[in-house]
């Protein structure tokens, strides 16, 4: 009961996180009272398996994520004509139009003339459902996810080695593994939950060994055994090399090969290429180095291996997954506990949609589209007519784009993802949305890069608002709840397919023909949905929403009758194949997709940040995320940047064939010379560019259809501006970013970043602008940047200004108690001015200003941002580095500073910082 007598009713709902495939549980704290039902709170539920109370720092702060309705999706939106601006409607109106004009663009130009583009954010219900809309009712294949440009390589591998997808692993092998092979991983930062377990295991057995593949000493690459820092786009050669060891040797295991496997002889006769030197040679690395690692491997009592983007997004994905895979095939490194190739999936439900069959080249209940038998099967499941599900494959992502942008495709509907930030070569896809007929944008957030091309903007439902199911890394099927509903008008992504399906099914089918939609709620999509698994590898058919309720989450295959799933496949030594054999495949090395040259002469990678996901329409919500990477940039070798001339903090033109954009430079030897390194999450909301993808390329893997995300040859060089500015606000951040994203594009550079203010009430932080530009910021610009951050002249106020040079000076102030606190600045200069930057940093300290309010101009001593190092204590790199002074270890640390007790994210850091060895 609150103060004016009302009554608060508090209470806890068990559902997941909404981040990567570990498909962590969580429980969501709420409290409904007169205001309504809102989240307050979120912890990780020591119930499940698959985290057991653990969170990492994006799941923490879900929560904070939720609390402001700012930027949210709230109304139906539509326009009749492109040059006109959406305006609101009701919901009915909204579907109408929806199945309107996708009926009479169908009825024009065929049912592939329109495309589905969906998400591994979508639960399993939601997907079946469009699914079910594409193939079954309009009958096109043309319906893809973005778990194409993560995880389809991997899908591809998996059913080409095993006859079937889905990892033979389970979470349970992270501990009983006494060799770990980590492959365009940095598990670290992508999977910090499951990192936290193989820590433990480690600590507790000193046996366990570490590899690490990565082109970059990254946090995970920091705490190996053996970091094997090849050159990017070689893994295959590094994969036959140690192979190739393996087999000279006589570390494999024979008699299973011959028993259980196929195609090995014709793998062998490969093999004799790739010895041990010349594939370490194709590979950058010592050939001790390579034997050492085939050794632990192949000798090891269990090998798992986890990998994940950097096999997965490249045109040879495929092949390095596969030429991992040989490994374990060949020593018989899995079906047993703590071995297997262990493909860690990049979204919460990647896998359910796969379950459904929610790509352009597979059906439901892992079909295939190519099997006569499988088409006629589904077509009798969901009472279709004979023939009508079509036999062509459809186009996956980027070919769907390029389908719009040719004119093929005529219509798209795009729900839970952002392409014009997460496709390759993104000009492109702006230019094929610009051209399509019609665009559908279904998305929580209306701050995204996509949702400007909507003709139609259906608002949904979020994280904390959806009940259904999600499958994650390790075939566990988790119930979803929803603990508040959703606000404004927003609506679940079930209810959005299946009112519009509803409706179009009515204008496209005959009076009579059964209802293909008749589903009341979730629970009967999803019962829908394991019916047509039954007796097919991932059969779920002993599943329904009650026995995960009751029961807790679940492994497939969870038969009719079963007890339990099955935690581990291929135990038996049989496969998903015809035969029960699984299939060696000839993996020759060949090159990344574009080679550097002179014109382009640097190798382009990119990553993960470690508190940020995809393109931050959820964490850029919260601004203590951004307290360990506040900005973009470009991390560059010190040599490279030397012999170009460049320094620290200076921007940079990154330039490939297809585009550029313009960064901060960032030094490190994190990567070896020759090679750079950019953050994959900054956007259009962030930035003055689209992000990294202005430059990438969109190759593809000509089995897996998987873009070449990891990989780009690029120039850098530096962008000259005249004029820069800094400008910083404390308040509502997430309204003030909204006000100044649109003026970012009329910059050279431009940046968004919000910061957390130390001791700051709940929903104040600060929005900090850095521009650039070559001329002089123009007046009508200005005036509407200072509007949008309230920055204008007033009584608390002080400026400085040299109207003929085009310098401003502004600092503006707030009394409380006795103290002075520094409010808001702007600072206009012909070079980046590290005084403001220093004025900022005290701010966000949240230190008062002891000082006279004129010696703010004076070129006071500079102060210099204190690298957060634990963004859920807030403790940063300089306090560490004194206690490590101090004699201080890693546990020290937690006990003096509170840092790596929360989440654990920070922990890798902390032992580099600690200066630790590996084995500690």
């Amino acid at each position: 009961m609150d103060g004016a007598g009302t009554v608060s009713v508090r209470r806890t709902t068990r559902s997941t996180c909404c981040y990567c495939g570990v498909g962590c549980g969580v429980l969501i704290q709420t409290e409904h009272d007169a205001g309504g039902e809102r989240i307050i709170g979120v912890e990780g539920d020591p119930a499940h398996p698959a985290n057991r109370g653990r969170l990492c720092s994006k799941g923490l702060a879900l929560a904070d994520s939720a609390r402001s309705l700012q930027g949210r999706a709230l109304l139906p939106e539509l326009r009749h004509h492109r040059g006109e601006e959406r305006r609101p409607v009701d919901w009915g109106l909204a579907l109408d139009t929806v199945a309107d004009r996708l009926a009479d663009i169908i009825a024009r130009h065929g049912p592939d003339s329109v495309a589905f583009y969906l998400s591994g954010q979508l639960l399993t219900e939601d997907y079946y459902v469009f699914n079910k809309l594409a193939k079954g009712l309009i009958g096109t294949n043309n319906i893809d996810t973005n778990s194409r440009l993560c995880m389809s390589s991997a899908v591809t591998a998996y059913k080409l080695a095993f006859g079937a997808d889905g990892p033979p692993t389970c979470y349970d092998d992270l501990e009983a593994a006494k060799t770990v092979l980590f492959a365009g991983s940095n598990t670290a930062y992508a999977h910090p939950v499951l990192y936290r377990r193989l820590e433990e295991a480690r600590a507790r057995d000193p046996d366990v060994r570490w590899i690490v593949v990565d082109p970059r000493r990254t946090d995970t690459a920091a705490m190996a055994d053996l970091h094997l820092a090849i050159q990017p786009g070689t893994d295959v050669a590094l994969f036959n090399g140690m192979l190739h060891h393996l087999v000279w040797e006589g570390c494999i295991d024979a008699d299973f090969i011959d028993a259980h496997t196929t195609g090995f002889a014709d793998l062998k006769q490969l093999l004799r290429d790739y010895t041990p030197r010349m594939s370490a040679d194709i590979c950058g690395i010592p050939v001790a180095d390579l034997v050492t690692a085939a050794e632990w491997f192949g000798r090891s009592r269990a090998a798992l291996s986890l990998y994940c983007m950097g096999l997965n997004q490249s045109v040879h994905g495929t092949d390095k997954n596969l030429a991992l895979i040989h490994l374990h095939l060949a020593t018989r490194q899995l079906g047993r506990p703590g071995a297997g190739p262990f493909s860690l999936t990049g979204q919460p439900n990647a896998m359910g949609g796969r379950e459904v069959g929610g790509m352009a080249t597979m059906l439901a209940a892992h079909r295939e589209i190519a099997s006569d038998g499988d088409r006629a099967e589904l077509e009798a499941l969901w009472r279709l007519p004979a023939g009508h599900l079509s036999a062509q494959p459809g186009l996956a992502a980027v070919e769907l784009f390029e389908g719009l942008r040719s004119g093929k495709v005529k219509a798209v509907w795009i729900a839970c993802t952002n392409p014009v930030h997460s496709m390759p070569d993104i000009g492109r896809v702006r230019e094929a949305l610009q051209r399509a007929e019609y665009v559908i944008v279904q998305d929580a957030f209306r701050g995204t890069d996509t949702v400007p091309f909507a003709d139609v903007l259906l608002p949904a439902a979020t994280w904390g608002e959806k009940d259904g199911t999600v499958t994650n890394s390790e075939r566990c099927v988790t119930r979803v709840r929803a603990a508040v509903p959703p606000p404004g008008q927003a609506k679940a992504d079930f209810w959005i397919a299946r009112e519009v399906a509803r409706r179009l099914e009515a204008r496209l089918t005959m009076p009579g023909a059964p209802a293909l939609f008749d589903f009341d709620d979730a629970g009967a999509a999803f019962d829908e949905h394991c019916r047509l698994t039954a007796g097919r590898d991932l059969d779920m058919s002993g599943l329904d929403h009650a026995r995960l309720d009751d029961g807790g989450p679940q492994q497939w295959p969870f038969p009719a009758g079963a007890v339990q799933g099955q935690a581990r496949r291929y135990e038996d030594g049989r496969f998903a194949t015809p035969d029960g054999r699984a299939r060696f495949h000839a993996t020759p090395y060949r090159p990344v997709a574009e080679p550097t040259s002179a014109r382009f002469p640097l190798r382009l990678l990119t990553g993960r940040l470690r508190d940020q996901w995809h393109g931050m329409s959820r964490t850029g919500r919260v601004p203590a995320l951004f307290a360990h990477a506040p900005e973009p940039g470009l991390r560059m070798h010190p040599e490279d940047a030397a012999r170009r001339g460049l320094k620290a903090g200076e921007l940079v033109r990154v330039a490939s064939k297809r585009g550029e954009l313009v960064l901060p430079l960032e030094l490190s030897d994190e990567m070896g010379s020759g090679t750079v390194f950019a953050a994959m999450h900054w956007n259009g909301q962030f930035l003055s560019s689209g992000g990294i993808n202005e430059v990438s390329l969109p190759a593809v893997d000509a089995r897996s259809r998987q873009p070449e995300l990891k990989h780009a040859a690029v120039r850098v060089e530096r962008a000259d501006f005249g004029w820069h500015l800094l400008a910083a606000r404390r308040g509502d951040a997430l309204a003030m970013r909204a006000a100044v994203q649109p003026l970012l594009t009329q910059c050279g550079y431009a940046a968004l970043s919000l910061q957390a203010e130390a001791n700051a009430s709940d929903g104040v932080a600060w929005l900090v602008v850095r521009a650039a530009s070559a001329s002089a910021f123009p007046q009508p610009w200005l005036a509407a940047l200072e509007s949008a951050l309230a920055l204008r002249t007033g009584p608390d106020t002080l400026e400085y200004r040299d109207a003929r040079r085009g310098l401003l000076r502004r600092v503006a102030w707030r009394e409380h108690v006795q103290d002075s606190f520094i409010d808001g600045l702007q600072w206009i200069d012909t070079q980046p001015a590290a005084q403001a930057a220093s004025l900022l940093a005290t701010a966000i300290a949240g230190q008062s200003w002891q000082a006279t309010r004129l010696s703010a101009f004076a070129g006071a001593p500079v102060q210099a941002r204190d690298p957060i190092v634990c963004v859920c204590r807030q403790v940063g790199e300089s306090a560490i580095r004194a206690q490590v002074k101090a004699g201080a270890d890693v546990a020290d640390l937690k006990r003096e500073l509170g840092c790596g007790t929360v989440c654990g994210s920070c922990l890798p850091q902390l032992h580099r910082l600690a200066a630790v060895p590996a084995r500690a």
